[in-house]
């Protein structure tokens, strides 16, 4: 048994940084990964969506847009060996180094391999050679982050599909993809494969798309996706999944009680993920579950066991890279700096990368009515905004919830080109206290996106 200060599982992005910084600070810490250095973002999630996404702009605006704006293309065609061949180097790029900054860290250990608790703070690894080492320490990390969730249909084991990391593997175009789910990843890869030229149909379960979102935004996204001729269902579920020798696939669908049969060369499964635990035998070691998989902590990211933290989609919060890099500061700076930081009240932003993007800080409207909280209203369309009209995408709206007692910023929303930056920009103003009658007349760069906040606000009483 070799004996650490500190054990961190998982080199996603809370465990990577965490370990690092734990290592420079003086403690002796092993930092063990079973698969890729830098998680989910860095090989299955982030950094390789958000390269194929921009492939998918390339040929979006190759297809037609550029053509509005005074630049026909003619002939291109989509090049999909090429754009793995891209996405592939640039992920490399960013696993081997991290994995080469954590191995010269001094006070690091860095072991490839599985870790499975045997007993108290107690893990056994078992590396990929078969090895097996025995560790122990006071202080453990759990950042072993989810795995793309499969349900259980008729049919669905038998046939080939994809999940959010196989389908970054193809080098072709598929001829039909059908898409399980209509929220983030279904609707991230539904756009990106229409503008690589297949047909997409999206299967959703619910009687809208981002079902957690306010209607309007729902609404304004189905019109952005059916104007690219993406086929949408909704209130209706895939019942059975047949494959025949050819290749092609037969998915039943039921909607209202009544199935329907689809054909498709192709099945993506997009219907969330499922925590990484059942492998780390945690009762073991005494930390507790919830019913799905998921490690509840405190608002200082400590288990129910003293010493055991678990950080990142792991632990239920929200399932953003964003989120699990501040899951790390705060324990970093607790643990280290004597700080006493907390997980409550922190601003939560999200971005969904579909073109245009969708932004979102703060309560929703949906949510401001639910717990009766007061507040006003404004909204104005992409139409509106001087930017958007010179770069030829007028598409979406901004909205924005405010106090109209405190003046203060209490959600926002921006569904429109460039929207996660438009959203920083309040989500700056809300952790700053900054109200929406000094937004109103701040000179802001001309003609920036950000600009139209004056106008947005305009129509508030300072």
């Amino acid at each position: 048994m070799k004996t650490y200060d500190a054990i961190v599982i998982g080199a996603g992005q809370a465990g990577g940084p965490l370990a690092k910084k734990l290592a420079s600070a003086g403690k002796k810490t092993v930092l063990i990964e079973k698969r890729f250095y830098g998680g989910t973002c860095v090989n299955d999630g982030c950094t390789p969506t958000k390269t194929m996404v921009a492939s998918a702009k390339a040929a979006y605006m190759a297809a037609g847009k550029s053509a509005e704006l005074g630049v026909p293309v003619d002939g291109f065609s989509v090049n999909m060996p090429q754009i793995k061949k891209r996405k592939d180097e640039i992920v490399l790029k960013s696993r081997n180094g991290g994995l080469r900054a954590a191995e010269k860290t001094e006070n690091l250990d860095v072991l490839l391999g599985e870790a499975t608790f045997i007993g108290d703070k107690t893990i056994e690894v078992t590396l990929y050679n078969g090895e097996k080492h025995v560790l122990q320490a006071d202080l453990v990390f759990l950042n072993p982050g989810e795995l793309p969730t499969i349900p259980d249909i008729e049919g669905l084991h038998d046939i080939d599909y994809l999940n959010s990391t196989t389908i970054l593997d193809l080098d072709y175009v598929p001829d039909h993809l059908l898409v399980l789910g209509g929220n983030y990843v279904g609707l991230e890869f539904g756009q990106m494969f229409r503008r690589f030229g297949s047909k997409v149909t999206i299967i959703e379960r619910s009687a809208r798309i981002v079902a957690h979102e306010d209607e309007d935004i729902s609404e304004e996204m189905q019109k952005i996706l059916e104007a690219e001729a993406i086929q949408i269902h909704y209130n209706t579920q895939a019942t059975k999944f047949k494959q025949k020798d050819g290749g092609k696939i037969t998915v039943t669908i039921t909607t209202g009680g009544k199935d329907h049969e689809i054909s498709c060369s192709h099945v993506l499964v997009a219907v969330g993920r499922t925590p990484q635990t059942a492998a780390l035998n945690l009762q073991k070691t005494g930390v507790t579950t919830d019913g799905h998989g998921h490690i509840p902590v405190n608002d200082k990211l400590e288990t129910n066991v003293p010493g055991i933290y678990a950080l990142g989609d792991v632990n239920g919060g929200p399932a953003f890279t964003h989120i699990s890099y501040n899951d790390y500061t705060i324990v970093y700076r607790n643990l280290i700096k004597n700080q006493n930081l907390s997980t409550n009240n922190r601003l939560l932003p999200y971005c969904m990368f579909t073109d245009p993007q969708l932004g979102r800080i703060g309560i929703s409207e949906s949510e401001a009515k639910a717990k009766n909280i007061n507040y006003k209203l404004v909204k104005m369309p992409m139409a509106y905004v001087a930017r958007a009209i010179e770069t030829g995408d007028t598409r979406g709206f901004m909205k924005v919830l405010v106090d109209p007692e405190t003046k203060k910023i209490l959600g926002a929303a921006v569904l429109g080109a460039e929207g996660g930056e438009i959203m920083t920009v309040l989500q700056m103003a809300m952790e700053g206290g900054i109200t929406y009658d000094r937004i109103k007349y701040f000179i802001f760069a001309h003609p920036l996106y950000a600009e139209s906040l004056n106008n947005l606000f305009m129509s508030l009483e300072d």
